[in-house]
C-alpha cells in the first residue's frame, strides 16, 4: 500500500511530495459520483455536473444521518428536543462539510476559510428555512409542503452557493 492509498477521515489534508492527497475512500467514492453522473441521459449532463450529484447524494446521507442521531437521542437521552436537535444537526454539519469538500467538491483549497464559508451558508440556509416555510405556511399552503418547498429553495442556494463560494478552488 502505497502513502497514496491511505485512509484519513481526519482534516487538514496532508501533503505528499507537496501535492494534496486524496484519501482512498474519498478518491473511490468520487469514481462512483463521477460514475453515476455519467449514466445520466447525454442531454443532462449539461445540467447535472458530477458536483451535483454528489451533493444530492450526501445531502440524502447526511439528512438520514441527522435523524438517526435526533432520533436516538430522544429514545436514550433524557435531553430536550432543542437539545437533541442541535446536537444532530452540528453532527450532521461537519459530516456534510467533509463529504462535500473531499467528494462532491474534490476540493484542496485551505480548510479554514471553507468551514468559515459554509457556516456563514448554513446560517443563512436555517433562516430560509424557517422565513420560506413560515411564509409559504401563511399563504395557505400546507405544512408539510411549506417544508418542502423551502427545502428546494434552500437546496439550490446550497448547491450554488457551495459550488461558487464555499468549495471554489
Amino acid at each position: 500500500m502505497s502513502d497514496r492509498d491511505h485512509v484519513v477521515i481526519g482534516l487538514p489534508d496532508d501533503p505528499v511530495d507537496g501535492e494534496l492527497v486524496q484519501p482512498a475512500w474519498a478518491r473511490g467514492l468520487r469514481r462512483l459520483i463521477v460514475t453515476l453522473a455519467g449514466r445520466l441521459p447525454q442531454r443532462w449532463h449539461r445540467y447535472v455536473p458530477p458536483s451535483l450529484v454528489g451533493f444530492a447524494l450526501t445531502g440524502g446521507l447526511t439528512f438520514a444521518i441527522d435523524l438517526a442521531i435526533l432520533a436516538a437521542l430522544r429514545t436514550w437521552t433524557a435531553l430536550p428536543l432543542p437539545a437533541c436537535v442541535a446536537c444532530s444537526y452540528l453532527v450532521a454539519f461537519g459530516i456534510n462539510f467533509l463529504l462535500n469538500r473531499r467528494i462532491s467538491f474534490a476540493s484542496h483549497s485551505p480548510v479554514g476559510p471553507q468551514i468559515a464559508r459554509f457556516a456563514v451558508v448554513e446560517a443563512v440556509d436555517f433562516a430560509m428555512t424557517v422565513g420560506v416555510t413560515s411564509g409559504f405556511a401563511a399563504l395557505g399552503l400546507e405544512f408539510a409542503v411549506a417544508r418542502l418547498g423551502a427545502g428546494l429553495c434552500v437546496a439550490t442556494t446550497t448547491y450554488l452557493a457551495s459550488r461558487y463560494w464555499v468549495f471554489r478552488d
